[in-house]
């Protein structure tokens, strides 16, 4: 099997975000044949189409990371039932200038992360119809919403929660078969 690039998009920005340790766990569960790297997104300008005359160095740097994806790895909390706003900024920002989409046809999977119990569904749906509209294709299932995150990782932020370990690296393998079918 070919070895896929997949950036890694978290859209908490939060120091001790569950996403962002649930984005690591991945990370470390994800198979041989792909190579995950987390992208910044906290430091890109809110998208205006104004700015395009001349993008902001930044727009330019997250558009070529992009590009030069194989695919994409979207974790999400759920802020007042959707993704926040740095998160569809991101997506806003890769999708233009109008007719240059950067995320054109790659292949992507949505994780949603959540301390409650509705496991961030609202978002990770959300996402999804976002991810429709740039040509994205997202993995159907299996689906991921992870609920209770307080209570899976340790202090040092380790997944410590063995049944999501294992759901996690069924996950990744089902996402490993969805990119290699769905890469360009």
């Amino acid at each position: 099997m070919k070895k896929y690039k997949i950036a890694v998009i978290v859209g908490s920005l939060r120091k001790e975000s569950y996403n962002l340790k649930t984005a690591k766990a991945l990370i470390a569960l994800a198979p041989d044949s792909l190579s995950l790297e987390l992208l910044n997104i906290a430091d890109l300008p809110m998208f205006n189409e104004d700015l395009e005359a001349t993008p902001p160095n930044e727009w330019k740097v997250f558009r070529e990371q992009i590009i030069a994806a194989d695919g994409f790895l979207f974790l999400t909390p759920e802020y007042n039932r959707s993704i926040p706003g740095v998160l569809k900024n991101a997506i806003d920002v890769g999708s233009r200038p109008y007719g240059q989409n950067s995320w054109d046809g790659k292949p992507a999977a949505v994780v949603s992360v959540s301390i409650g119990n509705i496991s961030g569904f609202g978002a990770n749906h959300h996402l999804r119809q976002s991810l429709v509209f740039v040509n994205v294709p997202a993995m159907a299932q299996p689906e991921a919403y992870i609920g209770g995150a307080a209570a899976l990782f340790d202090d040092k932020g380790n997944l410590i929660n063995d049944s999501t370990k294992e759901f996690l690296n069924t996950f990744m393998e089902a996402f490993e078969q969805w990119v290699d079918t769905n890469a360009k």
